[in-house]
């Protein structure tokens, strides 16, 4: 029995998925498993897969397009490890990952673990401006970025990892579209897990590769902040709202730009500090300067999401569709 089963749900990403299996053949720990479970991709990596079949004991599933909740629950099914861990298909993996893991689990115990990412030295500008935006304390980062945040840890499925019993015992995963992770910790609380932050178990997480595709990306993660609140009354915290208040607070300040010019210096406070502290922590300028359209991108996205879901559920009393990908309500 493999002490890992490295679970990865993929839809159409199969260059990723190459640059994922190739970081895993470079673990200096290889006692893991690997299961890809397609789902219901146009663009599969069967081939890759096979490419990789020699070097790692690997497994391949397709299902049709069912989220990639069900697709993790279908990869744990298959799954023969006491622990199961779960990337997400556009992650690299550093040598020591597991060499880390292994080290966390002699020193404390715990049921369940989240690791951070960072940006490789490789990603293009935009990839490491977004993941500043998504890692910072300054925006909505927090746990991301290996920090602590205003509320209790949570991991995400980028890289989170589970006893198999624990799993089981939880029922897996949900069939949510996003915040699938979320309401899989929420889970785990309830069931009184002990859920850790491993610093030393970091991914490299390329995330998205355009504006536009991550203005989607936490648009969507707003609304599925309404979401996770009715499946989880109480759920919602002061921190989730700090978005929609970035968002009113700019909307506010612009219409009194009109009539005191002088309040425009204030618009400028929060990209100069950005600005200033990206090009520090990325040590190139050019990165500092995208950071400030990726953190409004974010803090935008998410906080109007939040604020639509808001609307047409607590307003409008709309229902919710749980199963949501581009329509969120029924």
């Amino acid at each position: 029995m493999h002490l890992y089963s490295v679970i990865i749900p993929v839809y159409n990403r199969p260059d990723e998925v190459r640059d994922l299996l190739r970081s895993l053949v470079c673990q200096n720990n290889r006692k893991f498993e690997v299961i890809i479970v397609e789902d219901g991709s146009a663009k599969d990596c069967r081939t890759i897969v096979e490419d990789f079949s020699v070097e790692l004991p690997i497994k391949y599933l397709w299902q049709p397009n069912s989220g990639p909740g069900p697709a993790r629950n279908a990869g744990a099914h298959e799954a023969g490890g006491e622990w199961l861990i779960f990337f997400d298909s556009d992650c690299i993996i550093p040598p020591n990952y597991f060499v880390e893991l292994d080290e966390a689990l002699k020193k404390i115990q715990f049921d369940a673990y989240g690791g951070p990412d960072k940006a490789h030295k490789d990603f293009s500008k935009i990839q490491k401006a977004i993941d500043y935006s998504m890692t910072s304390f300054l925006t909505t980062g927090g746990i991301r970025g290996g920090q602590q945040s205003f509320e209790k840890f949570k991991p995400r499925s980028f890289n989170m990892g589970m006893k198999r019993s624990l799993f089981d015992q939880v029922g897996g995963f949900s069939p949510l579209r996003f915040g699938e992770d979320i309401d899989m910790s929420l889970k785990l609380e309830k069931a009184g897990a002990k859920s850790v932050l491993v610093a030393g178990a970091f991914v490299y997480h390329k995330r998205r590769v355009s504006f536009k595709t991550f203005f989607k990306q936490v648009f969507n993660s707003g609304v599925a902040r309404i979401i996770l609140n009715k499946l989880h009354p109480k759920s919602l915290r002061i921190v989730h709202l700090l978005p929609s208040a970035f968002v009113l607070f700019h909307v506010i300040l612009c219409f009194m730009v009109i009539i005191k010019p002088v309040l425009a210096y204030i618009l400028l406070l929060f990209p100069v500090i950005i600005f200033l502290d990206s090009s520090f922590k990325t040590k190139n300028p050019i990165t500092g300067v995208l950071a400030i359209i990726s953190s409004y991108v974010q803090l935008t996205g998410y906080g109007v999401g939040f604020l639509k879901a808001w609307c047409q559920h607590y307003v409008l009393k709309k229902e919710i569709n749980y199963a949501f990908r581009d329509n969120f309500y029924k």
